[in-house]
């Protein structure tokens, strides 16, 4: 009896201990396939990578916008000028200094044949002045921003002269009409100090003042 109970105990036991080592192994290979499962999804989603930042040239927020050109208009207007008249041509060159080249055979603001005078090096900012039947014209170079110091400085005093040239022809008007141009402007079939301007302005690198010679009309603006 008590062997039969023993072996009956013996059997209940072992029985027990198999279903719980069966419940344990199938826990692991749960715990394991989940794993595997999670380790599968993980390497299947496509990398992440860091943002690459702006290049700074691409958005222009590092780029070197340089140093706008200064024009100390005060101290040129309280320098005294002597009137010219629009025909007196020696008197309008020597404004300038000394002329390095001529051109007999330059064209002016409406294509009519025109004498072109230079009074700057082929290599440097120019400046020059085209005379015509019809038109007085002048030119120089309008500095950039980015332009060496040298650019600049030239560019500067191509506009000191070419402002008591105004103010010559056109007195303290003719003055104030090369200042609005610097500040960018466009002046065009006006009457100021009693000249007629075909047009003005200082834009890409050039300024230019069109005077039209044929006398004095009525202001268009």
């Amino acid at each position: 009896m008590w062997n039969n109970n023993l072996q009956t105990l013996l059997v209940g036991i072992t029985m027990a201990a198999g279903i719980s080592l069966s419940a344990c192994d199938g826990s692991k290979k749960e715990v394991v396939q989940e794993e595997e499962i999670a380790s599968d999804t993980t390497s299947a989603q496509p990398a992440v990578s860091e943002p690459v930042p702006a290049s700074p040239d691409l958005d222009g927020a590092d780029v070197d916008q340089g140093t706008p050109v200064s024009y100390d208009i005060s101290t040129w207007s309280s320098n005294k000028v002597k009137p010219l008249k629009i025909d007196e041509l020696d008197r309008i060159k020597s404004t300038f200094g000394k002329v390095v080249g001529t051109d007999e055979n330059s064209l002016d603001y409406a294509s009519n044949t025109a004498s072109k005078y230079r009074f700057m090096a082929a290599d440097a900012p120019y400046l020059d002045l085209v005379d015509s039947e019809k038109y007085l014209e002048l030119g120089w170079y309008y500095a950039n921003p980015t332009d060496s110091d040298k650019e600049k400085e030239v560019s500067r005093d191509h506009a000191k002269k070419s402002y008591k040239l105004a103010r010559q022809l056109m007195s303290d008007d003719g003055g104030k009409l090369i200042a609005d141009i610097l500040n960018g402007q466009i002046i065009k079939n006006k009457t100021i100090g009693e000249q007629k301007v075909e047009l003005a302005k200082c834009e890409f690198y050039s300024c230019m003042l069109v005077l039209n010679k044929s006398g004095v009309k009525a202001d268009d603006s």
